[in-house]
Order: C-alpha cells, then sequence, then structure tokens
C-alpha cells in the first residue's frame, strides 16, 4: 500500500499545490483536506488554528499518512512547529516565495501579496532577514481575496477592485515581481496577470513546495520509485 501525502488548507486554496506535486511526485498518493467549515484561518486565535491542525493531523494519521503539509502560511506560522514537536512524522510547512523573487527581480523592489497574518509572523521577517538582501520587499495585505476564492469568484467585478487596489501601490514604488503569498491566490493568477500587465512577473510557491516535499521524502527513506500514477483525494 501507498501511504498518502496528507495536505491542507482552510479551504480550497491547497489544491492550487497538485498541479505541480502531479508533475514532480507523479507516483505519490496524495490526500487534501480542505477545512472550509474554518475559513479563513486568518484573524482566527493561534489557540484555535493549532487547535484544528491538531485535529486534521489526527485524521491525515488514521488514513495513514507518512507526511503532512501544511499548506497554508497562516497555519505555518501557528502551528507547524507545535506539530513537529507532537507527533513522529516529517511535515513541510508554507512560507512566500521571497528566495525566488529577489533572484528574479531586475528593478530591485518585490511586492508581497499575503494575508494579514502571515505578513505579521515572526517567520516571515526571518525570511525577509535571510533572503532580501539589497533588495526592497514590500508588503500588501489582501483581506477579501481568500473569501473570492472560496466562493468560486475568480474574475469578477469585486475580486478585479480589490487586486488593483492591493496592486498598484506596489507597481507604483516600483515593484516588478509580485509573490503571491497565499495559496489561495494562483486561483487568481489570470485575474491579476490582467490587472497588472506583461511586465510584471508572478511568483507562487507551488514548485518550490513540490520539490521541498521531494527532498524530505528523499531524506526519510519515504519516496516511492513505481511507475504508476498516484491517485488524489
Amino acid at each position: 500500500m501507498r501511504r498518502p501525502i496528507g495536505i491542507f488548507d482552510s479551504g480550497v486554496g491547497g489544491i492550487s499545490l497538485l498541479k505541480a506535486f502531479r508533475r514532480i511526485l507523479p507516483a505519490v498518493n496524495l490526500l487534501y483536506y480542505a477545512d472550509s467549515g474554518h475559513c479563513p484561518y486568518g484573524g482566527k486565535p493561534r489557540e484555535a488554528i493549532t487547535e484544528r491542525a491538531i485535529a486534521i493531523t489526527d485524521f491525515m494519521l488514521a488514513r495513514e499518512a507518512k507526511m503532512v503539509v501544511v499548506a497554508c502560511n497562516t497555519a505555518t506560522i501557528a502551528a507547524v512547529e507545535t506539530l513537529r514537536e507532537s507527533y513522529p512524522l516529517p511535515f513541510v510547512g508554507m512560507e512566500p516565495a521571497v528566495k525566488p523573487a529577489v533572484a528574479t527581480s531586475r528593478s530591485g523592489i518585490v511586492g508581497v501579496l499575503a494575508t494579514g497574518a502571515a505578513l505579521a509572523g515572526d517567520k516571515f521577517h526571518k525570511l525577509l532577514a535571510q533572503h532580501a538582501g539589497g533588495v526592497r520587499i514590500i508588503t500588501q495585505p489582501c483581506p477579501g481575496l481568500v473569501e473570492c476564492v472560496e466562493r468560486g469568484d475568480l474574475s469578477g467585478e469585486e475580486p478585479r477592485a480589490l487586486v488593483q487596489r492591493y496592486t498598484a501601490p506596489l507597481i507604483a514604488q516600483g515593484a516588478d515581481v509580485l509573490v503571491l503569498g497565499c495559496t489561495h491566490y494562483p486561483f487568481l493568477r489570470p485575474l491579476i496577470a490582467d490587472v497588472v500587465g506583461p511586465k510584471i512577473t508572478l511568483i507562487d510557491t507551488g514548485e518550490a513546495v513540490a520539490r521541498q516535499v521531494q527532498r524530505v521524502l528523499e531524506r526519510e527513506g519515504l519516496l516511492e520509485k513505481l511507475d504508476a500514477a498516484g491517485t488524489i483525494e
């Protein structure tokens, strides 16, 4: 039996990772948990998010998950260290793709679109200290975008107005790369690209997370060498 990798988020956002997972880890079984009943996690107390993360991890373990991916920046900040201390299996968390954005920027200015909770966390500030170098990082909380994605409104008047409001000040300050720092935001990528234009590069974390999962699986001896395609549940 191929034990699955468990992936969870506060709703549908983490599904944006599955394309990269399937491309990089085609033989791995994936078990996705969309915690839509408690979405969004942003704005909730750390204790409440950790309680949900523990309950979902128990659900994953009951289905023999060999690893859990916390596919949410907010939940990673609130709960991933507690999970690592509490369970005997590897966890991979999320962080905005600052490192590749810094490497890509030509103007030396990068904008980060994320939830307020993700931007306020110590983990994010450590990430900036580690990777920003001489590049200026401008952060922009984006309340309302997660809710648009959850209800399937990916191109309507409300998400377009929100995207225009949040991206305009970043571009006005010279940002030529925007980091989609929430797993929900890649679902809005076509809309964001339309609003900001072709000169702005958009970067999300799907590929980097899938590569990190691959490295951890190899390190732990958990990577199957099989030809048959994995399943998604």
